[in-house]
């Protein structure tokens, strides 16, 4: 197969798109949404934490999972992903940033957390004191973030450094890591998703829940991929970089992730409702009522059998406005996955096995602080997407990507 070339100005954000000026739209989507958020915080500031931490998680599944996704290519020596990596790349640097956008959640840690002030009596809450208590949180946070940020600056420094030329020993040396890298951060990921999801409603546990958010943030960020790719596209970047060949490898991805989260989902809610255990049950059980029983109810159509009939096609995983229709409602369907996690836990503090939590109340603050966290994301990324070249061109295996095809 003869090689192909890539002119240097295929790898650069073309000048005057929109993709060169989204650090500043993110910057004022940032402005606006946390403005907004801020403003409305004074009518209610527990429900007005309740709608950052679901922003702050949603966005958060994103930048995980795009760190997820980089270790995954060099653990599994991957070569069709050079002209694609560099996006998740730039997800991933925007870790160190959800440090700080942590503060509120840590302000708000008495809202959220019912265990922060839990009753002498409560015998569970008790028993699961050692591992739940405010001293070890926060520890435990400040390793999360440590150990993230530290990835993500190894990763892309190097992935960075060969872009000015050929330097495989630094592919060799990030593939030597990956297996670490990996479990670091399955356990870290994992634990976090323990501690700010599972938490909220702290008589409840479920030993899969680390791997429910993990296959939930992948299909974030397979879609984001894709509609970032497009977008760049149509400005006139990657035109030979990325070909139709890598958006059917990331629908097989998204198709790939449906599937997982829908076994993983259905796993979970099956052995609870077996077992019947009031202190697992009660998961399901506030979200079986007042509203929320439409959101439980609707997920295994609109996350699982609508997505799933809509990528089982190989033309539309090759068609990308296709594509991009199923990336979209994927993502809208992940927030609202996030959205079903976190909120019902508002108000349920304190109620006994057989009340129900209020009835479901969308507040227009979840949106602002949604479109708030997104936008810091945004300005990071987008600041990282001007500064690097937009592929890694300089990886060993950036050729291979060029030619890649699937049969």
């Amino acid at each position: 197969m003869e090689a192909k070339t890539v002119d240097k100005s295929e790898l650069v954000v073309p000048e005057g798109s929109i993709w060169g000026k989204l650090h500043l739209i993110g910057l004022a989507l940032a402005v606006i949404g946390l403005g907004a958020w801020y403003a409305g915080f004074g009518d209610d500031p527990a429900r007005g934490y309740y709608s950052y931490h679901f922003g702050f998680i949603t966005t958060l599944s994103l930048a995980l999972g795009c760190m997820a996704f980089v270790l995954i290519q060099y653990l599994v020596r991957a070569g069709w992903s050079m002209g694609i990596r560099r996006i998740a790349e730039n997800g991933m640097m925007t870790l160190p940033v959800f440090a700080l956008l942590f503060i509120p959640v840590v302000l708000g840690a008495h809202d959220l957390f019912h265990w922060t002030h839990v009753e002498s009596h409560d015998k569970f809450l008790k028993a699961k004191a050692p591992y739940l208590n405010e001293g070890f949180f926060y520890v435990r946070a400040i390793a999360y973030f440590v150990l993230w940020s530290l990835l993500a600056a190894v990763y892309y420094r190097r992935s960075v450094a060969q872009d000015a030329g050929d330097k495989k020993e630094l592919t060799k040396l990030l593939v030597v890591l990956s297996p670490a890298g990996i479990a670091i951060y399955a356990l870290s990921q994992s634990f976090a998703a323990f501690d700010w999801l599972m938490s909220l409603q702290p008589h409840w546990y479920s030993t899969i829940f680390g791997v429910y958010f993990f296959a939930g943030s992948m299909l974030f960020t397979f879609s984001f991929m894709a509609l970032v790719l497009m977008g760049l596209q149509r400005a006139g970047a990657l035109t030979n970089v990325v070909t139709t060949e890598h958006y059917h490898d990331i629908g097989k991805f998204m198709f790939g992730f449906t599937v997982f989260w829908a076994y993983i989902g259905f796993s979970q809610f099956m052995l609870i409702w077996y077992a019947n255990i009031p202190e697992e049950v009660e998961f399901y059980y506030h979200r079986l009522a007042h509203g929320w029983e439409f959101i439980s109810w609707a997920m295994p159509i609109t996350h699982f059998f609508v997505p799933f009939l809509f990528l089982l096609s190989r033309h539309v995983k090759r068609n990308r406005l296709g594509l991009a229709v199923g990336a979209v409602w994927i993502i809208v369907m992940h927030i609202v996955d996030i959205y079903w996690l976190v909120l019902p836990n508002f108000a349920a503090h304190g109620l006994k096995f057989g009340e129900h939590a209020p009835h479901m109340h969308v507040n227009m603050g979840d949106f602002a602080a949604l479109i708030g966290v997104f936008g810091v994301f945004l300005t990071v990324f987008g600041f990282l997407l001007n500064k690097n070249l937009l592929a890694a061109s300089g990886d060993p295996r950036f050729e291979e990507s060029l030619g890649h095809e699937n049969y």
